[in-house]
């Protein structure tokens, strides 16, 4: 999941002037998304409407996806944000988030760097056991970490966020000891995400097939059954014990059971909301959550995914994008803005940063990104595009300014499937010839693996801003063993590496944000990606659900402290 290409340091004559000063962060921009959105979200940021009535403990919530369904429930097993929704309910982490950042306790009540900063030893919550009954204990942590980074399993998420663990031991029942091949300022983060989640090693050691179909975890609800391209049912356990430390209650959970729904189709899923036949939707689309806000009956809760923002990645290992003149023009070519403003009417604020608004790091530069079709238009002539097939297009040495763009249909809602057919149509303006190509997730991943494809837009979700070493690290062109990589705009700077590499190393706080600053310059100054908003995330919910919350982990939602009153 990483790519490496230096950075152009040449900039072209025809290029745009920019401003000294640079925009430093999304602070202002996130402050807007969240006044606008203040009006539909009621209750704490990250958490669902309140209310002043006691938890009712039984029922069944219903909770409908528009998310892919995952071909394995197992998230050890590649690492994608539809197996992270759903395994939030019955995984658990070593260490979590709270609403500030801060790292809190969860299956780990205590930590412990070494002055070296190449051990880690983690105090484990003692009593606590896997729902098959097998002890929560070191050796199970062990046992997690060698499954992941196990090439068999096929990991990519955590196994590219471990990749600087060398080996995990029990010092005893209950210290699990990391040691390093070098400092990892990012593993704390990485810990809380759900692709590092703990599973029993007793239903690790069965199949890959049959821990797909069920995985075993500490969390407060259990797999019963999962009816592929329908609905997996999950039923309370009893015996639960272990909350992270910013839940509102200890104890089992309140619902007796979730019926997690797939309804692709967001039309059908938000007007299963309003009937009442389903409790919680995601991936809404724009025009629904405006209308939800005139809703009394209905609330949002918006929760930006941490890591990158969503991004369109330009393949700057294959022809036309090893010209950085035609990466630039393409840029100046894309009236996102425009798009932006008419397609999602103000429930998304544009990025000009390779970092989500949510990161306190994202360092951003709008100059690079203005729309401005004669500056593309001098840039394509500088490169040796100057002629124009009959259709308009570019052309150089008999061949069309074609480019191909794969889109995952499971991962980008209508609206941001418009959004790309608007940038397809300013594009054509300057010349190039966009071809979409709408396809499932796996046809999707197989294009990207065969390097198929000039343009992607590829959401990826960290914690932290060690998201930019898996995007733009040389070693990100690699793919991790489920045959995945993450660098697909295909940088390959030895200056960029060493950046992330010191960024990652670093314990001062002040020389991170800086390392990490100089990074996202030179992606940005690069012209590698063509960064569009926030990855969109957000729950709308009848009123009858209290208690929801969104992880400030990865913003999934957890449903553990969750109840209805019908």
């Amino acid at each position: 999941m990483s790519r490496h290409t230096a950075p152009h340091s040449n900039r072209n004559t025809h290029s745009l002037h920019r401003p000294a000063q640079r925009l430093v962060a999304l602070a202002a921009t996130a402050a807007a998304t969240a006044l606008l959105l203040a009006a539909c979200t009621t209750g704490p940021s990250g958490t669902s409407a309140s209310s002043t009535a006691a938890p009712v403990t039984g029922g069944t919530l219903v909770y409908a996806t528009g998310d892919a369904e995952p071909t394995c429930l197992d998230p050890h097993v590649g690492g994608n944000y539809p197996q992270a929704l759903v395994a939030t309910q019955y995984l658990e982490e070593l260490v979590s988030r709270d609403k500030s950042g801060a790292i809190i306790p969860w299956l780990a009540t205590a930590w412990k760097e070494s002055s070296d900063g190449l051990t880690w030893d983690f105090t484990l919550k003692p009593g606590v056991t896997f729902t098959d009954g097998t002890p929560f204990d070191a050796a199970a942590v062990a046992a997690n970490v060698a499954h992941i980074q196990n090439p068999a399993t096929g990991s990519s998420t955590g196994y590219l966020a471990l990749s600087k663990v060398t080996s995990v031991e029990a010092v005893d029942a209950l210290t699990a000891r990391f040691t390093l091949s070098t400092p990892d300022s990012a593993l704390l983060d990485s810990l809380t995400q759900p692709w590092l989640a703990m599973e029993s090693p007793t239903a690790l050691a069965r199949s890959q097939a049959d821990n797909c179909e069920s995985p075993v975890g500490t969390g407060p609800f259990i797999v019963k059954q999962w009816n592929k391209q329908q609905s997996i049912s999950l039923v309370r356990n009893d015996n639960y014990t272990s909350p992270p430390a910013d839940a509102s209650h200890t104890g089992p959970a309140y619902l007796d059971a979730i019926d997690w729904r797939f309804l692709p189709d967001s039309a059908s899923r938000y007007a299963a909301l309003q009937a009442g036949t389903v409790d919680v939707i995601d991936n809404a689309q724009p025009d629904t959550i405006i209308q939800a806000q005139k809703n009394p009956a209905l609330s949002y809760l918006n929760a930006p995914r941490p890591g990158a923002s969503n991004r369109i990645e330009l393949n700057s290992s294959i022809a036309p994008f090893t010209d950085p003149n035609v990466r630039e023009a393409f840029i100046r070519s894309a009236d996102v803005n425009d798009a932006v403003s008419s397609l999602f009417f103000g429930t998304a604020t544009r990025s000009y940063s390779p970092l989500s608004s949510a990161e306190p790091l994202a360092y951003s530069e709008a100059s690079d990104f203005t729309y401005n079709q004669a500056a593309a238009a001098q840039l394509l002539d500088a490169a040796g595009w100057t002629s124009r097939t009959s259709d308009g297009y570019r052309e150089k040495d008999g061949h069309e300014l074609e480019l191909t763009f794969p889109v995952s249909t499971n991962q980008s809602i209508p609206a941001e499937q418009s959004l790309f057919e608007q940038i397809q149509s300013t594009a054509k303006q300057a010349g190039f010839k966009i071809d979409l190509q709408p396809m499932d997730l796996s046809s999707w991943y197989a294009a990207l693996g065969t390097n198929s494809y000039n343009l992607v837009d590829a959401p990826y979700t960290k914690v932290g801003p060690d998201v930019l070493r898996i995007l733009f690290d040389s070693a990100g062109t690699v793919p991790a063993p489920s045959g995945y990589f993450a660098n697909h705009s295909q940088v390959k700077s030895p200056t960029l590496d060493a950046l992330l590499e010191q960024a990652a190393t670093a314990s001062d706080e002040t020389q991170r944000a800086s390392l990490y600053q100089q990074a996202q310059k030179l992606v940005l100054d690069g012209y590698y990606i063509l960064p569009l908003y926030d990855q969109q995330n957000g729950y709308l919910q009848q009123s009858v659900v209290h208690g929801l919350r969104a992880m400030p982990t990865v913003s999934t939602p957890s449903l553990y402290d969750a109840w209805v009153q019908r």
